[in-house]
C-alpha cells in the first residue's frame, strides 16, 4: 500500500506534530506491505536515519499533485486546505489528523485572546462576530477574515474526508466531525520506564521540571508563582525548565522580581542528548496549560519513564494523565503549589504514582498500537473504495 503522509511541519524541526509524524512513518515504513513517502515544507536532509520512508521538502504543487495521485491512502498531520483539496479532487482515500482545533476555530487553539481564556465553541455556535474579535489584534483585519473564511472551507472539507483521526477524545468531541476515531500518539517500546523514580536511591533536592514552548498558554508562569509559595515556606526543591519561546525575557524577568535564582536553571530549548540529559533527574513535569492542550505529549513522554505528571485539569491533557498523576485547577497557583507540596511532604507519592504512570503509558501510548490503529483504518478505507 502506498501512502503519502503530508505534514508542513518535520524532522529536524521539534514538536508534538513532528514527533508524531517521523514515528508514524517510520513504524508504516518497517511493514513491507507499505512504501511510505514524507512530504513537508520544512527544509532537511531528504534521509533520515533508521527511517525506510522516503522525504520529499518543498514539494511544487505539481509534484505534491503526482504524489497524491500515486497514492492508495494520503494522511495529513493537522487539515492542512491546499494538500486537503487536492486529496479530494483526486478521489483518493485521505485521513485527517487532527492535533489542533484548526477544524473548529480559526485561530486553531480554542482560546479566546481578548479574556485570555478557554474558548466555549464560538464558532460552532455561529458567533462570527467574536472569531473576529478575538483574532483581530494579533493577526489584523485582513488575516482574520481569511483564518475565519479559511475555517468554514477547511470544516467542509474534513466533513467529506474519508476518516478525522482525533488523537484524544477530548479533540473528538471539540472537533465533532463525521468518520472520527481517537488514536493516542505512540511512543518507542526503548523508552519505557527508563529512570523509574525510586524514593530510596533519590539524592538532592527533588526536581520539577517544564517542557516545552515558553508562551503564555502554557501557563509556565504560573509554576514560578507556586514556586515562590514553596521557597517562602522553607521547602527544599529544584526547578527547571527546559525552552524557549517569545515570553522568555518576561519569565526571566518574573523569575528574579520572585528571587528564584537559586532555584531555577532556564536551559533554554534542547534536543538530543543534551534534552535526554537535562530530563534525566527531573522528578516531577509540570504542565500549567490554561489553553486546552490537546493530548501533551511531553505528558506520556514523562510516563512511559515512570515519572509523574503534575498536570492542569483540562483538555486532552487531563485526559492523558488520568489517575496516574496529580491534577490542579487551571490558573490556580495555590493549587498547584498544594500539588507540589504533597509530593515534597511525601515523596514515596511519586514511586508509587510513577509505576501507574508507566502502566498507563503502557497500555495507551505504545508506537505499536498507534501504527496497528492506523493500519487498520487504512485498510478499511481502501476496501471501501475499490468496493465503489
Amino acid at each position: 500500500m502506498k501512502v503519502l503522509v503530508y505534514s508542513k511541519v518535520f524532522w529536524p524541526m521539534i514538536g508534538g506534530v513532528e514527533t508524531y509524524t517521523r514515528l508514524l512513518a517510520q513504524g508504516l515504513g518497517d511493514r513491507n506491505d507499505y512504501d511510505v513517502t514524507v512530504a513537508t515544507a520544512a527544509q532537511g536532509s531528504s534521509t533520515l536515519p533508521g527511517m525506510m520512508a522516503r522525504i520529499v521538502r518543498a514539494p511544487t504543487l505539481p509534484e505534491l499533485w503526482n504524489m497524491i495521485r500515486r497514492s492508495d491512502i494520503v494522511l495529513l498531520a493537522g487539515p492542512a486546505l491546499v494538500p486537503l483539496a487536492l486529496a479530494l479532487i483526486s478521489r483518493r482515500p485521505v485521513f485527517i489528523e487532527h492535533h489542533g482545533y484548526q477544524a473548529c476555530c480559526p485561530n486553531g487553539l480554542l482560546f479566546f485572546e481578548p479574556e485570555q481564556s478557554v474558548c466555549p465553541e464560538r464558532y460552532l455556535h455561529g458567533d462570527f462576530l467574536s472569531c473576529l474579535r478575538c483574532n483581530w489584534k494579533t493577526m489584523g483585519p485582513v488575516s482574520s477574515m481569511a483564518r475565519l473564511v479559511g475555517t468554514w472551507v477547511r470544516r467542509w472539507m474534513c466533513h467529506h474526508a474519508s476518516g478525522n483521526i482525533c488523537v484524544s477524545q477530548h479533540v473528538s468531541k471539540r472537533v465533532n466531525l463525521p468518520r472520527s476515531q481517537v488514536i493516542y500518539h505512540g511512543l518507542p517500546a526503548d523508552q519505557s520506564e527508563k529512570g523509574h523514580y525510586s524514593a530510596s536511591n533519590c539524592e538532592g533536592p527533588i526536581v520539577f521540571g517544564y517542557v516545552g514552548r515558553i508562551t503564555g498558554v502554557k501557563g509556565v508562569s504560573l509554576l514560578l508563582d507556586a514556586a515562590s509559595i514553596l521557597k517562602q515556606e522553607g521547602r527544599r526543591f529544584a526547578l527547571r525548565i527546559v525552552g524557549d519561546g517569545p515570553d522568555r525575557v518576561e519569565l526571566e524577568g518574573l523569575a528574579r522580581r520572585l528571587d528564584l535564582g537559586d532555584r531555577l536553571v532556564l536551559t533554554g530549548f534542547l534536543n538530543g542528548a543534551r534534552l535526554r540529559e537535562a530530563l534525566e533527574d527531573i522528578s516531577v513535569l509540570v504542565m500549567p496549560s490554561i489553553w486546552e492542550e490537546t493530548a501533551g505529549l511531553a505528558a506520556m513522554e514523562q510516563m512511559i519513564r515512570g515519572r509523574i505528571v503534575i498536570a492542569a485539569e483540562i483538555g486532552g491533557l487531563s485526559e492523558v494523565v488520568g489517575d496516574a498523576g496529580l491534577k490542579f485547577q487551571p490558573s490556580n497557583t495555590a493549587g498547584l503549589a498544594e500539588r507540589m507540596r504533597q509530593i515534597l511532604h511525601n515523596p514515596a507519592i511519586l514511586e508509587m504514582l510513577g509505576k501507574r504512570a508507566g502502566e498507563r503509558a503502557s497500555q495507551l501510548f505504545r508506537q505499536e498500537q498507534m501504527i496497528e490503529s492506523h493500519t487498520r483504518a487504512f485498510n478499511a478505507a481502501t476496501k471501501d473504495y475499490h468496493s465503489k
